[in-house]
């Protein structure tokens, strides 16, 4: 009888485990995201209940009905698509201006001590602004056409991917830069393979804030002029007394923010896949 070495066993399980472990990873996340829907699902049938049962006046806060009755009328006749289109066009361009911004200026505070003492006081300061007290000044600035829109959205993304960059530099293991130092990396070589993949993480946490802030962001600067987007709309639904049409974008706006921050966590996974964390644990046992 042939003994097999306990060795060879224990490598054979351990091929067998790395060969199912993507397999469980995206086992779990489809379980994850049909037990996402588990909350929306039950907040839209307590809705449709209490507007049935008269406890929600319909001019207060309408029916699931109105609202679907309202966004297939603007469906059909061809306006929703384009509302949601420019809307989109303008996050997508703002949060790109606002990213590329922040990441400039978050790489030289977080790696530079003398441009963090130089430039983040002030940055900092800013960031206490609120947001609508932008809009006199980019419209005088700026116009009220798409510029100001666009610059007002930017301003919102910044801070987040600024801080998460400047301080996930910041908080790299100061033994992986030693021992770069130590096999004399260059300042480019340091970047390259410990400093950027170390910060990696919290920089698609700033990414991910900052593009929840552009979507917040795109209805105040709706408010600057514009005659399309969800913005827009929901304004015109206040406007003009139809609820449906508010709440409806609060919807379309919940969706899109959505369906735009899981295409961005989808970017972040692949990116960082060689990470062995936590969720990566509890993606590989299902738990």
């Amino acid at each position: 009888m042939t003994i097999i070495p306990a060795t060879e066993i224990a490598a054979v399980e351990a091929r067998a485990e790395a060969a199912a472990a993507p397999e469980n990873a995206r086992a779990a996340r489809r379980g994850a995201r049909w037990r996402g829907l588990a909350l929306p699902l039950a907040l839209a049938a307590a809705w449709f209940a209490l507007s049935e049962s008269g406890v929600f006046s319909s001019q207060i806060f309408p029916s699931p009905q109105a609202v679907l009755r309202d966004l297939w009328r603007l469906t059909a006749n061809g306006q929703l698509a384009g509302h949601i289109a420019i809307t989109s066009w303008r996050v997508a361009l703002g949060f790109v201006a606002g990213t590329l911004a922040a990441t400039a200026l978050g790489a030289a505070t977080g790696y530079s001590r003398r441009a963090r003492e130089f430039l983040d006081p002030t940055i900092q300061a800013l960031k206490a602004v609120p947001s609508l007290a932008w809009v006199p000044l980019f419209i005088l600035w700026f116009g009220i056409f798409e510029t100001s829109k666009i610059a007002l959205i930017a301003v919102g993304v910044f801070f987040p991917v600024y801080l998460n960059l400047m301080t996930g530099l910041q908080g790299v293991d100061r033994r992986l830069v030693e021992v770069g130092l130590v096999n004399n990396f260059g300042a480019f070589d340091l970047i390259r393979h410990i400093l950027a993949p170390a910060t990696l993480p919290s920089y698609f946490t700033g990414l991910r804030a900052g593009l929840a802030l552009g979507w917040m962001f795109v209805i105040a600067a709706e408010l600057m002029g514009a005659s399309q987007g969800l913005g827009f709309l929901m304004i015109d639904g206040e406007m003009t007394g139809r609820p449906a049409i508010i709440v409806g974008s609060l919807i379309l706006f919940a969706i899109a923010g959505k369906l735009s921050d899981a295409l961005l966590v989808a970017v972040g996974r692949r990116l960082l896949s060689w990470q062995d964390d936590f969720a990566s644990l509890q993606d590989r046992e299902g738990a």
